[in-house]
């Protein structure tokens, strides 16, 4: 959410921000013209109240006919312009919450994706003197997955991991998690469903809603731990000394992959559920050291696949790829040798007050006043879809795979072979 001063103050700016993020420009005009009326309304009940309260201010003993006649009158016009101010803030919060966040100004303006710009790689392609197996292949060939029975059993992007790649998932995920330990975040297991607050204080709705499962008592299934752990100080009141607060959070996720019908439906890349160790901060109200944080917190991810030794490359997404929250955004793309490409493993956010706004969540800054937190997320790693990565980048002539050297521990062998 922004600032309402901010958006009356910069109308045309904003509309063209919004436009290159490929939302709707008019909902600004519509804003505007609401919160008008709004004030009108405002203005209006509290000047009723302001007679009203003149009007009983000198009555000493019996009100006279008038000032019961003007007490009558005042209460009706109170009585009906409530109702029309109520309906009015209704719909002044509904559009609110639709203004998306406009990008940094060094963002890349781009209608989608092919405006992405390549601004680092990392490691050496692998090449290979054999046939190159994709994932799901060399998996099924190893016995660690099983995608047919779960689809049997659970409908379309369902897997059963197996064996091995069990050991290899957990360890993976217990590593990242120790990793971000040593850097000074709290480890946290979060709420796996959460009302809808949390999901319109994230900026995941209005926006994401169909992406997402709902309960039957009409919470919704998150789709990362940054909703929970975005949301943990909702409505309360930091001091500018526990800044920045930095939380790693471990949960599965759940999302239906709406719009992405036919794509990817092989494996155990583009899945319904899986598993995510989750960055998220606090800093304070100043976008210089938010952008500092932002890339130590890339600084993580790229600490952990160089560990892995998967070659990889950072995108800095331009505006028409981002979501309607993100002021700023790094794509972390890991190199699949089966379809000659990076694909996105990992997303680096920062959305300044844009999520603190809608959550109201604050701080007491060292001058006194009250400042709402900057906010930040990271994925540190997600699986199994990097557990895919790995076995393509690992995999060997005979159709075994590698273990990379930190997982070994976890898995107890350095190849997982044939049996």
């Amino acid at each position: 959410m922004l600032d309402i001063n901010y958006i009356r103050d910069n109308k045309d700016a904003l509309k063209k921000a919004i436009a290159n993020k490929q939302f709707d420009p008019t909902l600004v005009d519509k804003l505007v013209g609401v919160d008008n009326e709004r004030r009108k309304l405002i203005q209006e009940v509290e000047e009723l109240r302001r007679q009203g309260n003149a009007n009983i201010a000198d009555i000493k003993g019996k009100p006279s006919d008038e000032q019961i006649a003007n007490g009558k009158e005042i209460k009706q016009k109170i009585q009906e312009t409530e109702p029309r101010l109520t309906e009015v803030e209704k719909q002044y919060l509904e559009l609110m919450f639709q203004i998306p966040n406009p990008s940094a100004d060094d963002v890349p303006v781009g209608k989608d994706e092919s405006g992405n710009v390549e601004i680092k790689t990392w490691g050496n392609i692998p090449k290979f003197d054999y046939p190159i197996l994709p994932h799901e292949e060399l998996a099924e060939g190893l016995d660690l997955l099983d995608n047919k029975r779960a689809v049997r059993i659970a409908g379309s992007r369902a897997f059963f991991t197996k064996n091995d790649l069990v050991l290899l998932e957990y360890g993976l995920l217990m590593y990242a998690l120790k990793m971000m330990i040593g850097e000074g975040y709290t480890p946290m297991t979060v709420p796996w469903m959460v009302n809808d607050e949390a999901m319109l204080g994230t900026g995941y709705f209005p926006w994401g809603m169909e992406d997402h499962y709902k309960t039957q008592d009409g919470q919704s299934l998150i789709g990362t731990a940054e909703v929970s752990l975005t949301a943990f100080y909702k409505d309360e009141i930091l001091n500018e000394n526990d800044l920045p607060v930095k939380m790693v959070g471990i949960s599965p996720c759940y999302r239906r992959e709406i719009g992405s019908y036919g794509k990817d439906t092989k494996g155990i890349f583009r899945v319904h559920q899986f598993n995510k160790v989750e960055q998220v901060v606090y800093t304070v109200a100043d976008e210089v050291e938010t952008r500092k944080m932002h890339d130590q917190m890339l600084d993580h991810t790229e600490k952990l696949l160089q560990a892995l030794g998967l070659p990889y490359h950072v995108l800095l997404m331009c505006t028409g790829d981002m979501g309607a929250g993100q002021r700023r955004k790094y794509d972390v793309e890991v190199w699949f040798p089966s379809q000659n490409a990076y694909r996105e493993t990992h997303s680096d956010s920062y959305f300044n007050d844009f999520q603190s706004r809608r959550l109201n969540i604050r701080y007491r800054a060292k001058d006194g006043t009250q400042k709402f937190v900057y906010t930040l997320n990271n994925t540190v790693v997600a699986t199994p879809r990097i557990l895919g990565a790995i076995l393509e980048n690992y995999q060997q002539a005979d159709g075994s795979v590698k273990v990379p050297e930190i997982l070994v521990p976890f898995v107890g062998k350095g190849v997982i072979k044939h049996v």
